[in-house]
């Protein structure tokens, strides 16, 4: 792994670099602030050059893109591990199905969740890899998040590894339902949905809620068995077409780009060490540290959209 995030050397204004780190010394409290803005004009300085290296790398190359929460903040969605991300315990899938309390307080967040993910629209991110991807330069989207903005962009070959939040199942009989009619049924059936409150949205499109003892959860109108939302709980396994469908886009790429993921799932980080294994070039965008990073060649330590956005410019520029 390169060390993209050290300044270069020439951008050390107070003493010297030192194996590629700047030393500063000591400041009187008026130079401060001018330092700091030669500092972070430094570091900008250097990530441009990282883009630059990267696209130069992923020139002439067909690269699969394995995104998570991180690319989704710029649309209103908030991130799991980011800075500030609330503790919560998310719905895990024994619980769902053993205690109805659970299932029930489960279906009044995700539908107050839901309508705030349906809202969402795709960002610059997503968009520039739709142009990628029309252009050739990726094979595909191997996505962590369950929010359906990819498509929604444009993308035309998504892998929702983890599912999505605008299906529904029976876990009797397998009928699947389109979100829209469900969410129809539960404002039907529980008029306090329809004008909420504030309320704090999570990744997997949960919410905090209040009283839920009179809540009415929906049973599938086929054989009256069980639904849950289209999406990977904790607990439960990825689908193992899934997965393979996510392999498969790894082994025909030249390149793999992990874009706003901490990869603290192992679905995620399995498929980084499929593509460490075949020796591909990995690059890592994502603002704090990934369970990745040691296996990257390049980790940028920026904005997962706006870097998205350089990429593309110098690509199909």
């Amino acid at each position: 792994m390169t060390a993209d995030s050290a300044l270069p050397s020439d951008a050390a204004a107070n003493g010297p670099a030192v194996d590629g780190t700047v030393l500063l010394d000591a400041l009187e409290p008026a130079d401060a602030p001018d330092t700091a803005a030669a500092l972070a004009s430094a570091l900008a300085l250097d990530s441009e050059r990282v883009v630059d290296t990267v696209a130069a790398l992923l020139r002439g190359k067909r690269a699969a893109v394995l995104t998570g929460a991180g690319l989704s903040t710029d649309s209103g969605i908030p991130d799991y591990r980011g800075a500030g991300a609330p503790t919560r315990t998310p719905m895990n899938f024994q619980t769902f199905v053993a205690d109805e309390r659970s299932r029930k307080r489960y279906w009044a967040g995700s539908h107050l969740g839901w309508k705030v993910f349906h809202r969402a629209e795709p960002n610059l991110g997503h968009r520039s890899l739709v142009q990628l991807e029309s252009a050739g330069a990726i094979a595909g989207v191997i996505t962590q998040n369950v929010d359906g903005l990819h498509t929604r962009a444009g993308s035309r070959h998504v892998v929702e590894l983890h599912g999505s939040l605008d299906r529904v199942i029976c876990l009797a009989c397998g009928q699947a339902f389109g979100r829209d009619s469900i969410a129809a049924r539960l404002e039907s059936d529980n008029p306090v949905l329809r004008n909420p409150d504030s309320i704090r949205i999570a990744p997997d499109g949960d919410a905090d809620v209040g009283n839920i003892d009179d809540f009415v959860v929906p049973a599938c109108t086929v054989c009256g068995g069980m639904l849950k939302p289209n999406v990977v709980f904790f607990g439960e396994l990825v689908p193992t077409e899934t997965f393979l469908e996510a392999s498969a886009l790894i082994q025909s790429a030249d390149a793999l780009i992990v874009a706003g993921s901490s990869l603290a799932v192992n679905s995620g980080i399995r498929l980084v060490e499929q593509a460490r294994r075949r020796k591909l070039p990995i690059i890592v965008i994502n603002r704090g540290v990934t369970k990745g990073d040691g296996r990257a060649l390049h980790k940028l330590e920026a904005g997962t959209s706006e870097t998205l956005a350089a990429l593309a410019d110098r690509l199909l520029g």
